[in-house]
C-alpha cells in the first residue's frame, strides 16, 4: 500500500480489534466464531482471497456475524484495491443491517472505495451521513488526499453547491479558481470563500501546482517581525480592491472602477509568469470599497493572517487601517497608483508602486540642471487639483536647489488667454518704459495639466510670448495617440511620462499579444502597471522577502518590464520616473 493510504492502513488495524471485542459478546455459535477470527487473522496478515472466501460464508448465513463479516469483507477488498468490490460489499451491508452499531466506519470505508473510484459526489455524500465527531479528523485526511485531485472547475463548484459546509471542498475551489480561473463571478466566489474558510492549506493545493499553499491555522494578530525575512515556496497575496461585483455587468466595457479590473488582470498574468520561474503566488482578492469598519474585519480574520502582501486598499480609512496592520505584522503593503507621499510617510511597510509627485519633481529638476545655467523658471498648471499639487512639488523642488521662479499661475483655455495670463516682462526701469513687453530670459518653462488638449495650446502659448525656453510638460497634457509627430518638434520639449511604455520592445508587444489572447481587449497602462508591479514584489518576496532594512536589493534588474521599473533603495517611493522626448519620429527615455 501507498504511502497516502498510512491513514487507512492504522486506522483498520485498531478497528480490527474492536469489532472482534464486540462480536465476542454476541450469543454466536462456536463453529462461527471461529470461521470468524480465523478469517480476520487472514485479513490481517494479508491472504485477502482466502479470508474473503471464508467471510462470504457468514454473510450468506445472514446471523449476527454477517454485518461484521461484510465489513472485513470490504476491507480485504480495498487492501487488493478492488475499490468497486469493496463498495458494492459496503452497499450491500448498509441496505441489509441498516441499524448495524458501527455504520459509521462503514460510511467512512465506503466514503474511501467511492474516492479510489473518482466519485467524489458519492463520497462527500456518505461523508455526511457519518455523526461521530471522532472520525473529524480521518475525513479531513481522507477528503484532503482525494479532493484536490478535481480539476473540473465546474465539478467543483457543483460540489461545493450541493455541500456548502464542507470547508476541504471550498478551499479546494479557491485553490482551483485562483490558479485558472478569469471570470468575475468565479472571483466574487472565492472571495466570499475565502472570508468563510480561510486560506488553502498544503494539503489542499492540486498537484499540479508548484510549491505549497498557505497555512490557515489561526494565528495571533501580532506575528513574529521576522516572518518575512526568509524565502519560502509559496507567497498569499491580498488584493483589496473596489471590485464591486455586485454591479458588475460583464456585456459592459465602460465602468468607472474598469481600472480596478485591469490592474487585477494584470497582476493575474504576472502571477502565471512568476510560475514559470518557480514562484507561486496565491492571489486572494477582496472586494473592499470605502468601508473602514469591513477592513478592520478583513484583516482581523484568520484568513487574513498568512498574508504575505497587500496591494491597496485605494481608499484613504481602509488604507490607514491596513497600513497599521502591514506595520504590525511586518508585511509589506503596496499602494498601486497613488502618488501621494503622505501614504509612506512614517509607515515603513508601506511602498508606493508609482513614483511620488516629489519624487517626479525632484528627477525633472536633476535632469533640468544638465540643460544649462540659468536659474530662472515659469512655473504653469491646468485646472485640476492634481496640477496645482504637482506644480507645488515642483516650485518647492526649484526653491531647494535655489532656482528663481519669475511666475507661477494657473492657466487655461484658449492658447491666446494663457498666453495673456502669463506674467513674463520685466520691470519697468528708468531705461525701460512701462510699455515695453521685453520678455524675461528663462531656463526652462514647467508646465502640469491633466487636459489632454493643453499641451499644444500651451507651446502656442509660448510662440505668442516669444518664449523659447525648454518646456517640461506632463504627458498628460497631449493626447499622444491623435498629436501629429510635428507638435513634438516645435520646440525643445520633454514630457514628464511616469507611465511611459515603449512598446517597440519585445516584452511590452509579447505582454500584449498575451493579454489580447486572454481578455479579448488591448491592454490599458493599468493591466500593464498590475503586471509590472507584481511581477517585482513577487520576485524580491522570493529574493530576500521584502525586507526594508536590506535597501540595496529593492531594485529591478532586469529589462522585461513593461514600464520602466523600480528602484527603492532610497525611500519606499519608486525612484524611476521616466523623462521623454521626441526623437527620429518617436517618444524616447532620455534619462
Amino acid at each position: 500500500m501507498n504511502t497516502k493510504s498510512c491513514w487507512f492502513t492504522v486506522w483498520v488495524l485498531c478497528l480490527c480489534s474492536f469489532l472482534n471485542q464486540q462480536t465476542a459478546k454476541a450469543q454466536i455459535a462456536p463453529e462461527a466464531q471461529r470461521r470468524y477470527n480465523a478469517a480476520v487473522k487472514l485479513v490481517q496478515a494479508g491472504d485477502y482471497e482466502r479470508a474473503k472466501t471464508d467471510l462470504n460464508v457468514l454473510i450468506q448465513q445472514r446471523g449476527p456475524l454477517a454485518p461484521y463479516a461484510s465489513y472485513h469483507f470490504a476491507i480485504a477488498a480495498f487492501r487488493q484495491k478492488n475499490f468497486a468490490q469493496s463498495r458494492l460489499m459496503l452497499k450491500q451491508l448498509l441496505e441489509y443491517f441498516p441499524d448495524w452499531r458501527k455504520l459509521n466506519d462503514a460510511y467512512y470505508l465506503l466514503a474511501a472505495a467511492s474516492m479510489e473510484l473518482g466519485q467524489y459526489e458519492e463520497a462527500i455524500g456518505v461523508i455526511q451521513q457519518i455523526s461521530d465527531p471522532a472520525f473529524r479528523t480521518d475525513i479531513t485526511k481522507l477528503e484532503q488526499t482525494f479532493v484536490p485531485r478535481i480539476n473540473d472547475l465546474n465539478r467543483l463548484k457543483q460540489l461545493n453547491k450541493d455541500y456548502p459546509g464542507d470547508r476541504v471542498v471550498g478551499l479546494t475551489l479557491i485553490d482551483l479558481i485562483q490558479r485558472t480561473a478569469s471570470d468575475k463571478d468565479d472571483l466574487e466566489l472565492s472571495d466570499r470563500l475565502t472570508n468563510r474558510f480561510g486560506v488553502p492549506t498544503v494539503a489542499t493545493q492540486s498537484s499540479t501546482t508548484t510549491g505549497a499553499g498557505a497555512s490557515n491555522q489561526p494565528t495571533s494578530t501580532v506575528m513574529n517581525p521576522s516572518r518575512n525575512s526568509r524565502a519560502k515556496g509559496y507567497y498569499n497575496i491580498a488584493v483589496m480592491f473596489p471590485f464591486r461585483v455586485d454591479e458588475f455587468d460583464a456585456d459592459k466595457r465602460a465602468r468607472s472602477n474598469q481600472y480596478v479590473y485591469d490592474l487585477y488582470n494584470g497582476i493575474k498574468l504576472a502571477k502565471s509568469k512568476l510560475q514559470e520561474e518557480g514562484i507561486t503566488v496565491n492571489l486572494f482578492a477582496y472586494d473592499l470599497d470605502n468601508d473602514a469598519n469591513k477592513t478592520l474585519e478583513l484583516v482581523n480574520s484568520p484568513a487574513f493572517a498568512q498574508t504575505d502582501l497587500i496591494i491597496g486598499p485605494l481608499y484613504i480609512e481602509p488604507n490607514r487601517i491596513a497600513s497599521a496592520y502591514a506595520n504590525q505584522n511586518n508585511i509589506v503593503l503596496l499602494n498601486p497608483i497613488a502618488t501621494s507621499n503622505e501614504l509612506v510617510a512614517n509607515q515603513p511597510m508601506s511602498f508606493l508602486a508609482q513614483p511620488s509627485m516629489n519624487q517626479q519633481a525632484k528627477k525633472v529638476v536633476e535632469h533640468i540642471q544638465s540643460l544649462n545655467g540659468l536659474r530662472r523658471a515659469a512655473i504653469y498648471f491646468g485646472a485640476s487639483r492634481k496640477d496645482s499639487l504637482m506644480a507645488l512639488a515642483y516650485q518647492n523642488e526649484l526653491r531647494q536647489q535655489n532656482y528663481s521662479i519669475v511666475d507661477f499661475r494657473k492657466v487655461s483655455g484658449t492658447a491666446q488667454s494663457m498666453a495673456d495670463a502669463m506674467k513674463l516682462t520685466e520691470k519697468p526701469t528708468s531705461t525701460r518704459p512701462v510699455n515695453t513687453t521685453a520678455t524675461i530670459s528663462l531656463g526652462h518653462v514647467f508646465f502640469a495639466s491633466s487636459n489632454d488638449e493643453d499641451g499644444a495650446r500651451m507651446l502656442d502659448a509660448l510662440s505668442r510670448r516669444k518664449v523659447s525656453a525648454p518646456l517640461v510638460i506632463t504627458a498628460s497634457a497631449f493626447d499622444l495617440y491623435r498629436t501629429a509627430s510635428p507638435t513634438f518638434n516645435r520646440r525643445d520639449l520633454y514630457l514628464l511620462y511616469p507611465d511611459f511604455i515603449d512598446t517597440s520592445r519585445e516584452p511590452v508587444i509579447s505582454f500584449q499579444e498575451q493579454y489580447v489572447a486572454k481578455r479579448n481587449t488591448i491592454p490599458s497602462v493599468f493591466a500593464s502597471e498590475g503586471y509590472d508591479m507584481m511581477l517585482f514584489f513577487g520576485r524580491q518576496l522570493a529574493k530576500n522577502g521584502l525586507q526594508a532594512r536590506n535597501r540595496s536589493n529593492l531594485r529591478s534588474d532586469t529589462d522585461d518590464y513593461l514600464l520602466s521599473g523600480f528602484d527603492y533603495t532610497q525611500t519606499n517611493e519608486n525612484q524611476i520616473v521616466p523623462i521623454v522626448k521626441y526623437e527620429d519620429g518617436r517618444l524616447v527615455k532620455i534619462n
